[in-house]
C-alpha cells in the first residue's frame, strides 16, 4: 500500500536481537535482587521447647559421603527425636552405615525398617510407607539421604509448624559436588540456575515450592491428604505433597535453613539422564509455561540477541551495554552460593557457558519424548505427572 513503510529483515532481525539481549538482562537483573534479598534475610527465633519429631530417611545403596550425611542428622541440637532409615533390600550397603551410626549413638533411638514391598511405581515414597509405621511422633520430618545439615536444622524446619495454619516447611540447598567435571556441571545446574529460579519465583509471593531435600509436617497433614499413598506413583512427589497440603487451604513455609546435598555424576549419560528427568518433569508440571522456559537461560538467551542484531545492523552501544548486565548477572549465583567458602571462587568460571550452553540443549531434548530414568528403572510420564513402568 503507498505511504505504508514495512521494516526490512535487516530492522526486524536487529528488533528481535535487541528483544533477547533485553529480556536476558532483565531476568538476570531480577534474579539478581532475589538471590541478594532471599541472602539477607534473618533467620526466625523459635521457642525452646519444640515438639517431638521423627525423622524419616529413606535410603538406596551406599552413597559418596552417605556415613557424615547421615551423622550431621544424629548430633541435632534438640531435645526429642527419632530416626528411622528405611532400605528395600536387606543386603543394601546402607544398613552398615547405619549400624556403625547405632553403635556411635546407642541412647538416640535409631530404628530401621527393611521391607522389600512396592506400593506404586515411585521406590522412595514405598520407602516411606514402610517406614512410617515405625514414626513414635506426631511431626515427621523427610530428608533426602545426600542431605548433610547444620545442628540446628531440625528447630529451623519444626518452628514454622508451631502457626497451624502452615501444612509444610521445606528448604533450599546447595549442592557440593564430587570430584570430577560431570558433577561439577550438575552442581552448577542446581546452584545457578535452579535456586536462583525458585528464589525469584519466592519474590513474588509464590509459596508452593517443595523440595525432598527437606519436607516437614504433621501427621495429621500427612493423613488428611491421604498418607504417602497419594503420591505413590507421581515422579515429583515433594510437588505433589505441597499441591496436596495447599489444596487443603495450609500454607508451604521456606525455612531460611539452607542444606547442602552431595551431587554425584560419574559421566556425561549419568548427567543427561539426571538433567532430561527434571526437565521432563518440569514440563509434565507446567506444560505451558515451559515453553517460555528458555527466557531464564540468561547467557544463551543473550548471545543469540546478540547474533540476531549483528546480523541485522551493527551492534549498537546499547545492545553492547544489555548484553554486559546480562553477563554480570548471570556471574551473580555463579559466586553467590561460594561466598561461604564452601567452593574456591574461581574454580569452575570457564564451565558458566559450557553450563549454560547444555542447559538450553537438554531442555530443547525434553520435548522429544517422556520417558525418564530413575532409582535403574525407565518410566513414561504423563501430562499428571504419573509414572508408568515403561515395556
Amino acid at each position: 500500500m503507498p505511504g505504508v513503510v514495512v521494516p526490512g529483515i535487516h530492522t526486524l532481525l536487529t528488533i528481535a536481537g535487541f528483544a533477547c539481549v533485553g529480556l536476558a538482562a532483565c531476568y538476570g537483573v531480577l534474579t539478581t535482587i532475589a538471590v541478594l534479598v532471599w541472602r539477607a534475610r534473618r533467620p526466625a527465633m523459635h521457642p525452646r521447647v519444640m515438639p517431638p519429631v521423627t525423622l524419616l530417611k529413606p535410603l538406596c545403596g551406599a552413597e559418596p559421603g552417605l556415613y557424615a550425611h547421615l551423622r550431621s542428622f544424629c548430633v541435632q541440637d534438640y531435645s526429642e527425636f527419632q530416626i528411622v532409615f528405611g532400605v528395600r533390600d536387606p543386603a543394601d550397603a546402607a544398613l552398615a552405615v547405619v549400624s556403625r551410626l547405632q553403635a556411635e549413638f546407642p541412647r538416640l533411638p535409631i530404628d530401621v525398617a527393611v521391607n522389600p514391598q512396592l506400593h506404586g511405581s515411585n521406590y522412595k515414597i514405598s520407602n516411606l510407607i514402610n517406614m512410617v509405621a515405625l514414626a513414635r511422633h506426631d511431626v515427621l520430618a523427610i530428608a533426602d539421604s545426600d542431605t548433610s545439615v547444620g545442628a540446628d536444622y531440625l528447630r529451623s524446619v519444626t518452628g514454622p509448624l508451631l502457626e497451624r495454619q502452615v501444612g509444610l516447611v521445606t528448604c533450599l540447598y546447595c549442592d557440593v559436588p564430587t570430584a570430577g567435571i560431570w558433577s561439577r556441571l550438575g552442581a552448577m545446574y542446581i546452584n545457578e540456575w535452579y535456586m536462583p529460579s525458585v528464589q525469584l519465583a519466592w519474590l513474588f509471593g509464590h509459596e508452593r515450592y517443595a523440595s525432598g531435600q527437606t519436607l516437614c509436617l504433621r501427621r495429621q497433614t500427612l493423613e488428611s491428604i491421604g498418607g504417602f499413598e497419594a503420591m505413590r506413583d507421581h515422579l515429583a512427589d515433594d510437588y505433589r505433597l505441597g499441591e496436596l497440603i495447599c489444596a487443603q487451604g495450609m500454607r508451604i513455609v521456606l525455612s531460611p535453613t539452607e542444606v547442602l546435598a552431595e551431587h554425584h555424576e560419574p559421566d556425561f549419560e549419568s548427567l543427561t539422564r539426571h538433567e532430561l528427568r527434571w526437565m521432563r518433569t518440569i514440563r509434565a508440571l507446567r506444560p505451558r509455561s515451559f515453553c517460555l522456559l528458555f527466557l531464564s537461560f540468561t547467557l544463551p538467551l543473550a548471545g543469540v540477541g546478540l547474533a540476531l542484531a549483528a546480523s541485522g545492523h551493527a551492534l549498537s552501544p546499547a545492545v553492547w551495554t544489555l548484553f554486559d548486565i546480562a553477563l554480570a548477572a548471570r556471574l551473580v549465583p555463579h559466586f553467590a552460593h561460594r561466598a561461604g567458602g564452601i567452593r574456591r571462587r574461581l574454580a569452575d568460571l570457564w564451565l558458566v557457558p559450557v553450563r549454560d550452553g547444555l542447559l538450553g540443549w537438554f531442555w530443547l531434548q525434553s520435548f522429544f519424548g517422556s520417558k525418564v530414568t530413575w532409582r535403574g528403572g525407565e518410566f513414561d510420564v504423563d501430562a499428571n505427572g504419573i509414572m508408568h513402568r515403561s515395556p
